[in-house]
């Protein structure tokens, strides 16, 4: 018996997908948005979420007027970070240049600068930036903190004027060495492209169904509550891994993130996600009576569990009780596999936690959509 009611319930299965599928197919814009989509939003997310400073606008004072001062001016644009955008004798410039938006830092030399280099004693120079994006100013002051240290270390060996003792500081970043944002946010929006569409063709294509009245010719077929659910399930669950693929695959040829750990890893991690994504996306059908509303329930999550997530902003910054929230976001444990795999080569071992909570979320998402979907045709 239990042979030909498994071979049934196969093929009823199949053949629901089969349904699925040319019904998700027939209409071009889907296509677009199935296929398209994720490249169009990786290349913006990847380009646009950029937290690195380039060409920052500065307002030069350089009362010293000297080889040295000039040579610390070149050594301040040429690194591409600053562009000098005025210069003056009048320090009542960079507070105005500031003030109008035209300058973001200000640099100050005063008189006597060359002569405390040449003889051996602390040059200053005077940094002013302007808060008001605290993001860019404090890149921008780091930056320039870096360059003016470089510059007098490398001016004091021209001049034999190093010290014998002293410290020596030799920084190095690991995992991203020349620390551009983009290697750190592009793994991080295959997961949030991959969630948005889960959620998006999951709770919208059963809302449809009953908007359009074809969910109540399902019910009255042969199909159990489980393989409709099953039926409905598996085609988005296929098209978030070729999704997954393509925007991995822009990701590694078009902006060349290093994929150090292992690809059998992040496919394990990402089919924990997708399913639990997909259990989500399920819940919200059971709740949502037209597309509206199951567009808007959609919005409502997902917002939340970008800003939980750790890809806009550090979880460590967050306050204790928005940091315990996170523990009940599945997209913030996947972030840290999938920034993991990609950066530091982690393994199965490094990630045991994550991958356990994401498995967990998944079985107790599909169970609990279960249930609703069943109280739903019910």
């Amino acid at each position: 018996m239990s042979g030909p009611r498994s071979g049934s319930t196969v093929g009823r299965v199949r053949a629901l997908v089969r349904k699925e599928m040319r019904q998700l197919f027939r209409d071009p814009k889907t296509k677009r948005i199935i296929f398209v989509s994720p490249i169009i939003q990786l290349l913006l997310f990847g380009y646009a979420v950029n937290t690195d400073v380039r060409q920052v606008p500065t307002q030069v004072v350089d009362h010293d007027r000297t080889a040295v001062s000039r040579s610390l001016v070149e050594a301040m644009t040429a690194s591409d970070y600053f562009r000098v955008v005025g210069t003056s004798d009048d320090p009542g410039t960079i507070g105005e240049a500031l003030d109008r938006g035209d300058a973001v830092v200000g640099l100050r030399i005063p008189p006597g600068f060359a002569a405390d280099v040449a003889g051996g004693r602390t040059g200053r120079v005077q940094i002013l930036v302007d808060g008001s994006n605290s993001n860019t100013a404090t890149v921008a002051q780091g930056y320039a903190q870096r360059i003016v240290n470089r510059f007098a270390q490398r001016t004091a060996e021209d001049r034999r004027l190093l010290p014998t003792g002293g410290i020596e500081l030799r920084a190095r970043a690991w995992f991203n060495p020349s620390l551009e944002s983009r290697v750190y946010n592009v793994p991080a929006v295959c997961g949030v492209i991959v969630l948005l569409m889960s959620l998006l063709l999951t709770a919208m294509g059963v809302v449809r169904e009953r908007e359009m009245g074809t969910l109540d010719q399902l019910l009255v077929s042969p199909l159990a509550p489980r393989e409709l659910m099953l039926g409905k399930t598996l085609p988005v669950a296929a098209i978030a891994l070729v999704q997954l693929g393509i925007v991995i695959a822009v990701a590694l040829l078009w902006f060349g993130i290093p994929l150090r750990g292992s690809v059998l890893l992040l496919l394990a991690a990402s089919a924990l996600f997708i399913l639990a994504g997909l259990s989500v996306g399920l819940l919200i059908s059971t709740v949502s009576r037209t597309q509206q509303e199951a567009f808007l329930t959609m919005f409502l999550f997902i917002l939340p569990a970008i800003i939980l997530s750790g890809f806009l902003y550090p979880i460590e910054t967050m306050p204790e009780i928005f940091q315990t929230l996170t523990l009940a976001n599945p997209l913030r444990h996947y972030l840290e596999v999938v920034r993991g795999v990609f950066l530091k080569g982690a393994g199965s071992t490094d990630l045991l936690v994550q991958l356990g909570v994401l498995g967990s979320m998944a079985v107790g998402g599909l169970l609990t959509a279960s249930w609703r979907f069943r109280r739903m045709l019910g």
